[in-house]
């Protein structure tokens, strides 16, 4: 389909598509999905957008539960996201996360979606606690861009840029992106994309910021093992999920409101 003219878009994905850290669950989260849906809407007015993501699921659950409602509101645009809850599990395999995806991609494009993915920034950069996992980054990646290029899945290849691993672009918890960092991911893939306004000021640093002391960055990551880290290990011990009983913030294709200072 000709750029700027998809109509009917659908995401897919965990907390991050979802957009956990970006707004709450009181005023509402907005996401990249939201901000790439508002871009769409800016390129033509007549975009219904539905967002089917869940926080907490794994790329299996994404498939087993999102693929086919996605597959049956016929969009012309699909974003797949999962993963990155696999690769925090003690049991992971890049290989088999990436069948789950590859499966989704072979579904929507046989279905006439165009569908785009993305590749994972190394976690070891934004949390050194989690350097151990920059391996299974790099293999996840890997397996995205070879599944990718057999189904003719776009990738926005934000893994690549510097700015990626900015702490700024994250929230306190190093999971998820801030609003800056949700911002630039739905900037990422509007330029992948190729649509109207869209350029590659996504990938630019941000301006200079003081560096920490080694004590003071020990502390930081003391903090944070104490605050996120804990929580975290805790509830995957015991099977918990952030996101159980939760069902996705719009399981249906509606037209979406653009921010005020959008608007004509």
């Amino acid at each position: 389909m000709p750029n700027g003219e998809y109509v009917r878009y659908v995401a897919l994905g965990d907390s991050q598509t979802e957009g956990l850290g970006d707004g709450n669950d009181t005023a509402g989260l907005r996401g990249w999905a939201d901000r790439l849906a508002e871009h769409l809407t800016a390129a033509d007015a007549r975009l219904q957008y539905a967002n089917l993501a869940v926080r907490g699921r794994l790329a299996a659950q994404v498939r087993a539960e999102q693929l086919a409602p996605a597959v049956a509101l016929r969009p012309d645009l699909a974003t797949v996201v999962a993963g990155v809850n696999d690769l925090l599990r003690p049991r992971f395999s890049a290989a088999e996360v990436a069948g789950h995806l590859e499966a989704m991609f072979a579904s929507l494009t046989a279905a006439g979606a165009h569908v785009v993915t993305l590749t994972f920034p190394d976690v070891g950069k934004i949390a050194p606690l989690a350097r151990p996992l920059r391996s299974r980054v790099l293999d996840l990646n890997t397996h995205i861009r070879v599944a990718a290029a057999r189904h003719g899945v776009t990738v926005a290849e934000t893994a690549l840029a510097a700015v990626a691993t900015d702490p700024r672009l994250w929230t306190e918890d190093r999971l998820h992106a801030s609003p800056l960092g949700h911002a630039r991911i739905a900037a990422a893939v509007a330029e992948t994309l190729g649509l109207p306004g869209s350029d590659r000021s996504w990938e630019q640093p941000l301006p200079p910021r003081p560096v920490p002391s080694a004590w003071h960055a020990m502390a930081a990551e003391l903090r944070w093992a104490a605050t996120f880290l804990g929580p975290w290990l805790g509830r995957r011990l015991s099977g918990r999920s952030s996101g159980t009983g939760r069902t996705a913030k719009r399981p249906g294709l509606l037209p979406l409101a653009l921010p005020l200072n959008q608007r004509d």
